[in-house]
C-alpha cells in the first residue's frame, strides 16, 4: 500500500508535464496549435511557453532584394506606394531593415476573438519607419510557425513557404502543409492572379551547421521549403537556431528573384 500511494504523484506529475499544464495540442492542416479549456481567459496563455518568442524580445534583420540576374536592390515607400532603390542609390528613406517585436497579451483578439498566435510587431526601417503591421508566431514543444514580413515588397513571401519548423529536430525529418492565397497578394512586377489560389508546402531538415552572424556563432537547424501552386514553384532556406529562432532566411521567388534576410539584432 505504502508504494502504491507514493507512486500515484510520481505518476500524476509526469502525466501533468506531457500535456504542458493546461493545454492539448492540436494540428490545423498540419500546425500544430495550443488550444486550452474555454474558461482560461489569460491573455498571455499563447505566449506563457515560449521560449524563443517572449513577449518585450526584438528581432532585428538586415535584408537585400535580388534580381534573377542577381543586381541588389532595396525600397522605399511614398504615399503608401513602394519603389525599388538600386543598392548605390539608397537614401535615409531606403527601407534595409525588418524590426519583429514580440506584443504582450493578444491584441489580436479584438479583430479576431479565436486568434492562437503569439502577436508579432513588425516595423520597417530604423530612423523612419515606412509601415508597421501586426501578425503572428506560434511556438510549442511540437514546432515553431511563423508569418513572414509581408507589407510592399514584402507581400511576395505570401507565395513562399512561411519559415516552419517540426519535430523532431532531426536530420530527415519531413512534414507537409498548405495554404489558401489570394489575389490581393499579388503584383505585376511579379505575378498576379484573378482567384485564390492553394500553395502545397513540403518541408524537411537537411542538415545541422554552425554559422557566423552579426550576434555570433550559431547552431541552427537547416530547413528546405518547398512550395507548388499554379504559379510555380517557391523556396525558402531557413536557419533555426533554438535560442533565437529563424536566424537567416533565403526566398527563391516566383519570379526567380531572391529576398535574404540576416538576424543583425537581438534584444530580450
Amino acid at each position: 500500500m505504502r508504494s502504491t500511494c507514493l507512486l500515484i504523484p510520481f505518476l500524476i506529475s509526469i502525466i501533468s508535464c506531457n500535456n504542458s499544464g493546461d493545454y492539448t495540442l492540436v494540428s490545423e492542416d498540419g500546425i500544430f496549435v495550443e488550444q486550452f479549456d474555454s474558461s482560461n481567459h489569460n491573455e498571455n496563455k499563447f505566449n506563457e511557453n515560449n521560449i524563443i518568442y517572449k513577449p518585450g524580445t526584438k528581432f532585428r534583420y538586415s535584408f537585400e532584394y535580388l534580381t534573377p540576374e542577381d543586381e541588389k536592390y532595396y525600397f522605399k515607400v511614398h504615399n503608401q506606394e513602394w519603389e525599388f532603390v538600386k543598392a548605390e542609390e539608397t537614401d535615409i528613406a531606403t527601407i534595409k531593415y525588418v524590426t519583429i517585436k514580440v506584443e504582450n497579451g493578444n491584441p489580436m483578439s479584438k479583430q479576431i476573438p479565436d486568434y492562437n498566435q503569439t502577436v508579432l510587431c513588425y516595423k520597417l526601417g530604423i530612423d523612419t519607419l515606412s509601415s508597421i503591421s501586426w501578425s503572428g508566431v506560434i511556438e510549442n514543444e511540437k514546432n515553431v510557425w511563423m508569418h513572414p514580413p509581408r507589407d510592399y515588397l514584402f507581400s511576395i513571401l505570401e507565395l513562399n513557404p512561411f519559415p516552419f519548423i517540426q519535430a523532431p529536430y532531426e536530420i530527415g525529418n519531413q512534414w507537409n502543409w498548405s495554404l489558401q492565397i489570394g489575389s490581393q497578394w499579388g503584383d505585376k512586377r511579379w505575378k498576379t492572379w484573378r482567384t485564390g489560389i492553394t500553395n502545397k508546402y513540403l518541408y524537411e531538415i537537411v542538415d545541422k551547421k554552425i554559422i557566423q552572424t552579426e550576434i555570433g556563432e550559431l547552431a541552427c537547424f537547416v530547413i528546405d521549403g518547398r512550395a507548388k501552386s499554379e504559379l510555380g514553384e517557391t523556396r525558402l532556406t531557413s536557419y533555426f537556431n533554438p535560442e533565437y529562432g529563424f536566424v537567416r532566411l533565403n526566398y527563391v521567388n516566383i519570379d526567380s528573384s531572391k529576398i535574404n534576410f540576416d538576424l543583425v539584432k537581438f534584444e530580450d
